[in-house]
C-alpha cells in the first residue's frame, strides 16, 4: 500500500512540476500558440536626420521595401509568378531561399518567424506586389528606410548603412538587432548608430484559422509605436566641405578645418572621395566592392587614419617645449650656415640671415634652430640622463596632442608615433645618442602625425596652449554630447610662449627680414598665420600648411595636407588660404576665382596609380 502510494504521489508531483515548468517558467508553448493566432510585425523606426552647423539638411530617409515571407504559412507557391513580379529568375529565388535556410549564413532562421527574401525594393516593384500578394500567402511586404545625400559631398564624415553581418550579430549584447536589419557601417552613422537607430515598434496582427491576416488585434491597443532617431546636426559648414573636396579633386591627401573656442570640425575632407549617395540600395554592395579595388583607396579616411611625416609644421612645437624647458630663451639664437652643420654631420637649409631666434625660425622655417634646440634638450645636464630628457619631450608632444588618438567621434582613428627612448634603445642600442635622430626635429625621420592632429596643433596655437578634442557632431536632439567636447586640455606650456610662436607664423605669411614661407596665404584682412611643411618622400615630397585666423580671434584652424605636391607653399598654402577665405567672407574675392579652377583642374596622382586603375 505505501509502495503504491508512493509512486502515485511521485507521479502527481512530476506531472505538478512539468506543468509548473510549462505554463510559469517557460512562455514557449505560448508563443507557438500565439504565433499561430497572432503576426507580431516588427515596425521599423525612421532613422535620424543628419544638419550641417546651419541647419542646411545632409543626410535624410526615403521609403523603401523588403519582402518577407514566414516558411510555415508557404501554400502551392507559383514559384514562376512570384519571381516575375519581383523581376528576378527562378534559379536566384532558389539560391536565396537555399541561403536562408542554411542555419550557419542565416542563424535567425525559424520556421515559424519572417524571413528576408528581398531587401529595398523601390516603390513601383513594391506595389507591384502589393497587389498580389493574395496570390502568394506566406508573403508580406514591409516598409523601411534608406538614407539619402542632399549632395555628393562629406562621404567619410556621413558613412553610410548596411545589413548586419553575422558577427555584428555575435557583438550585439542587446538582442536589439535581428538578421537583416541595417546598422551604421561607416563615419557618423556608425559612431552614433545607437541615437540615430531610434526604437523598434511592434504591430500585432490577428490570424484565421487558416493564417490569413484579419487586421489589427483589438483595433491596435497591444501596437507599440516606434521611437523616431535622433537628428544631428554637425559642427560641418557644407559649404566649406564643398569646396574643400573641389580643390581636392585629383589630388591624395586631406583639409581638416576645426573651429578652435569650441573643438567643433568644420570640414574634414579625405581624397579621393567619392558620392555617398551610390552606397545606398541594392548596389550598396557592388558600389563598396569597386572603391575597395581601387587603388588610391577611396574608403580610406586619409583624414584620421593616414600617419604622415608632418615636416616643418612640427616645429612650433619642438621650440614651444624649448622655451618652457629652459632649454631656449626668446632671445636665444642658433647659427645656420646653410643647416645645422658638425663635424661629420650636415642637415641642409635655405638661405636667410643668420643667427635666428625662435620666431624667425618660424617665419623662414629655419631647420638649424631647431635641431641645435632639440641636441641641446636631449644632451642636457638639467636632466639626470638622457632617457628623463627624452621622456620630458615625449610627454609635452602627448599633451599637445600628437603620438595618441585625439578621441573624434569617428571610428577607425589612427594614433601616429612620438617615439620614446625605449623605441630608439631597442633599434640604436641602449648607446644612442641625439645626433642619430636629429631629423624628428624637423618633423622628419620616426615622427608620424595624422591631419586631424596637425590642425589640432593648429587651434592649439591659436588658443595659446589649450584644445578642445575635435569632433564632429554640435547637437543631438534631446541629448547632451559627450562632456569630453566640451571640456579643455591643456599643454603645460606658458602661454606667453605661444604669443611668440604666433608672432612667428604670421610672419610667415606677411614676411619679415628673415623671409617667408607662406606669402600665397597673405589675404589683406584676414590676419592668417600659417605654418608650411614639405615632407620627404620615396617620391615626389609632400605639400603640407598649418594655419588659423584671424590672429587675435581665431574662427578658424587648418591643416592642409597634399601627398607628393612638392613645396608646401605650392599647393597647401593656397589651398589652405582659400579654404579660411571662404569660411571668414562666405565667398572668394573674384581676383582669387581662378586658383579655385588652377587648383581642382589640376591633378597630383602619381602615374603609377593613374596606370593601376586603367
Amino acid at each position: 500500500m505505501y509502495v503504491i502510494g508512493g509512486v502515485a504521489v511521485t507521479v502527481i508531483l512530476i506531472y505538478i512540476i512539468r506543468l509548473f515548468s510549462l505554463q510559469i517558467m517557460s512562455d514557449e508553448y505560448k508563443r507557438n500558440a500565439d504565433s499561430n493566432a497572432f503576426l507580431k510585425r516588427t515596425v521599423y523606426p525612421a532613422r535620424g536626420n543628419v544638419y550641417d552647423r546651419n541647419g542646411n539638411l545632409m543626410v535624410y530617409n526615403q521609403p523603401t521595401y523588403d519582402v518577407l515571407f514566414v516558411p510555415k504559412e508557404i501554400e502551392d507557391l507559383d514559384t514562376a509568378a512570384l519571381c516575375s513580379t519581383l523581376n528576378i529568375s527562378v534559379e536566384e529565388f532558389r539560391q536565396r531561399m537555399a541561403r536562408i535556410k542554411n542555419r550557419r549564413l542565416n542563424p535567425g532562421y525559424s520556421y515559424y518567424t519572417h524571413q528576408k527574401l528581398i531587401s529595398q525594393l523601390g516603390p513601383q516593384d513594391a506595389a507591384r506586389m502589393q497587389e498580389k500578394l493574395f496570390k502568394f500567402p506566406g508573403f508580406y511586404v514591409q516598409r523601411r528606410t534608406i538614407r539619402q545625400y542632399t549632395s555628393p559631398n562629406a562621404p567619410h564624415v556621413l558613412g553610410d548603412i548596411g545589413e548586419i553581418s553575422s558577427s555584428e550579430l555575435e557583438r550585439d549584447t542587446t538582442g536589439y538587432y535581428v538578421s537583416g536589419d541595417y546598422v551604421g557601417k561607416l563615419g557618423i552613422e556608425k559612431y552614433y548608430e545607437e541615437d540615430l537607430r531610434g526604437v523598434k515598434g511592434v504591430e500585432v496582427l490577428l490570424r484565421d484559422a487558416r493564417g490569413r491576416i484579419q487586421g489589427r488585434y483589438m483595433n491596435g491597443i497591444y501596437d507599440v509605436a516606434p521611437v523616431p532617431g535622433r537628428n544631428l546636426t554637425l559642427g560641418i559648414d557644407a559649404e566649406l566641405q564643398k569646396l574643400g573636396e573641389q580643390l581636392m579633386q585629383g589630388k591624395m591627401g586631406s583639409i581638416v578645418a576645426i573651429e578652435p573656442s569650441t573643438g567643433e570640425i568644420l570640414c574634414l575632407v579625405s581624397a579621393p572621395s567619392y558620392d555617398p549617395g551610390i552606397m545606398v540600395g541594392r548596389e550598396r554592395g557592388n558600389s563598396h566592392h569597386r572603391l575597395e579595388q581601387d587603388p588610391t583607396k577611396p574608403l580610406f579616411n586619409r583624414a584620421i587614419m593616414a600617419a604622415y611625416p608632418p615636416g616643418s609644421t612640427f616645429k612650433p612645437a619642438q621650440g614651444l617645449i624649448f622655451l618652457q624647458e629652459g632649454i631656449t630663451t626668446p632671445q636665444t639664437t642658433f647659427p645656420c650656415h646653410g643647416g645645422f652643420v658638425i663635424p661629420g654631420m650636415r642637415l641642409g637649409c635655405h638661405g636667410h640671415p643668420s643667427p635666428i631666434n625662435f620666431q624667425n625660425a618660424l617665419s623662414t622655417s629655419c631647420n638649424a634652430y631647431f635641431c641645435w634646440g632639440l641636441w641641446r634638450m636631449f644632451e642636457s645636464k638639467n636632466y639626470r640622463n638622457m632617457e628623463e630628457s627624452v621622456t620630458k619631450w615625449k610627454d609635452y608632444m602627448v599633451a599637445m596632442g600628437f603620438g595618441y588618438k585625439l578621441g573624434i567621434d569617428l571610428p577607425g582613428e589612427k594614433r601616429g608615433l612620438i617615439p620614446n627612448y625605449q623605441y630608439y634603445a631597442k633599434f640604436l642600442g641602449p648607446r644612442w645618442r641625439a645626433l642619430n635622430v636629429i631629423s624628428i626635429a624637423i618633423g622628419q625621420g620616426e615622427i608620424l602625425a595624422t591631419p586631424i592632429q596637425i590642425a589640432n596643433q593648429a587651434a592649439t596655437i591659436a588658443n595659446r596652449g589649450k584644445y578642445i578634442i575635435p569632433h564632429l557632431v554640435k547637437e543631438i536632439e534631446g541629448k547632451d554630447v559627450d562632456s569630453k567636447y566640451k571640456e579643455w586640455k591643456y599643454t603645460g606650456i606658458n602661454p606667453e610662449y605661444y604669443e611668440i610662436a604666433v608672432k612667428g607664423m604670421r610672419g610667415a605669411v606677411v614676411g619679415s627680414d628673415y623671409g617667408a614661407t607662406c606669402r600665397r596665404a597673405n589675404i589683406p584682412g584676414l590676419d592668417i598665420c600659417g605654418k608650411t611643411g614639405t615632407a620627404q618622400n620615396r617620391g615626389v615630397d609632400h605639400s603640407i600648411f598649418m594655419g588659423f585666423a584671424p590672429m587675435d580671434s581665431p574662427k578658424i584652424a587648418i591643416s592642409v595636407y597634399v601627398e607628393n605636391g612638392g613645396f608646401g607653399a605650392t599647393w597647401a598654402v593656397p589651398i589652405g588660404a582659400l579654404m579660411i577665405e571662404k569660411y571668414l567672407k562666405g565667398s572668394i574675392a573674384p581676383e582669387r576665382e581662378y586658383l579655385i579652377d588652377q587648383i581642382s583642374n589640376t591633378n597630383l596622382i602619381p602615374y603609377e596609380y593613374k596606370l593601376r586603375k586603367k
